[in-house]
């Protein structure tokens, strides 16, 4: 089973979006998701603010300059 990490934080549209594909991604590959918010760990604000959201797939991270639905989908088919 994949494992994704979804960074994240409130009141942020970007992350949003992100949440909206991964949800429909989700209907076609089959992974465990964890959402953080950066928020509640001093090491993933200070690692992460500037780039959330961020998307973490069995090792290959995507942030916010490189979340799409290709590149989610691309992540998701190469983790198999």
């Amino acid at each position: 089973m994949r494992k994704l990490v979804f960074y994240t934080k409130e009141n942020c549209p970007l992350c949003d979006n992100a949440k909206a594909l991964l949800d429909l991604l989700h209907n076609e590959y089959s992974f465990d998701m964890e959402e953080r918010d950066i928020y509640t760990n001093d090491v993933w604000l200070e690692k992460y603010q500037l780039a959330i959201p961020v998307v973490k797939i069995n090792g290959i991270m995507l942030d916010c300059e490189q979340i799409s639905y290709d590149s989610l989908e691309k992540a998701l088919k190469e983790t198999k």
